[in-house]
């Protein structure tokens, strides 16, 4: 394992259960809201989906499964790979809650298991900021190439490259240069939710930000075939771009 991603463990590993209780409620509590409206769950990412029964989903660092169980829900084979423990205890027993089967492989998404997982699921799906977390670009896609099936589909959603300017999602990170290629260290996506005690002992992630030029041309070097790039508003401005979706074809 990389040093960067033994020190993102330490992070993602520091109150996650506590704090997915505290603002998600508990397993049984999640579970239901899973079961009584699964697509409402998966908000916009629905219409990425071509069809959900049968299929094998690669949620990459799926975190607590919000979206990964509503998901298994709607009848998908679903495997999360996510870097902490605390994330698998909750996802686990909210899928068990939820009377669903829920994979989870704890890992350094660059050490996948290619000898199980290679070209072997139909759609590898993220969310929620996930590039940042890698310093190679080039590497985290070659991996994603290698889980896919051919004809498989890459559903790519993160923070808009905007946010290296300006903390549009008040995620209260730092900003730089726009072309900046520097690694630096911040705080845990969800830090600021904390006591300010707590914290100042939470431990810091290593984040390197892309340009959208170096996700889209990493997309295409690494052999897939970008479909479709759509830019979504910031949930703190709608005039100003927050997120944005790749759809890419092996």
């Amino acid at each position: 394992m990389k040093d960067y991603s033994v020190q993102n463990k330490k992070a993602w590993e520091y109150n996650a259960y506590e704090f997915w209780v505290r603002t998600l409620g508990i397993p049984t509590e999640r579970a239901k809201k899973d079961v009584e409206n699964p697509m409402g769950m998966l908000k916009r990412y629905t219409e990425y989906f071509d069809s959900y029964d049968g299929i094998k989903v690669a949620n990459i660092c799926g975190s607590c499964g919000k979206k990964a169980i509503p998901l298994a829900l709607l009848g998908s084979e679903v495997t999360i790979f996510d870097i902490s423990e605390d994330n698998k205890k909750y996802a686990l027993e909210v899928a068990k809650a939820a009377n669903v089967n829920l994979n989870f492989e704890v890992c350094d998404i660059l050490e996948i298991d290619l000898s199980q997982y290679e070209n072997y699921f139909d759609v590898v799906f993220m969310e929620g900021g996930i590039l940042h977390y890698f310093h190679d670009i080039d590497e985290f896609m070659s991996v994603i190439y290698s889980i896919l099936k051919k004809g498989g589909k890459l559903i790519c959603s993160d923070f808009h490259p905007f946010t290296k300017i300006s903390d549009i999602l008040n995620l209260q990170q730092p900003t730089m240069s726009y072309f900046s290629t520097d690694v630096f260290e911040g705080e845990m996506a969800h830090a600021r939710f904390f006591d300010e005690d707590v914290r100042q002992k939470m431990p810091k992630c290593s984040y390197r930000k892309y340009t959208i030029s170096e996700i889209i041309n990493s997309i295409i070097s690494n052999g897939l075939c970008l479909k479709k790039f759509d830019e979504h508003p910031a949930w703190t401005n709608e005039k100003i771009p927050g997120e944005f979706t790749a759809i890419a074809i092996k």
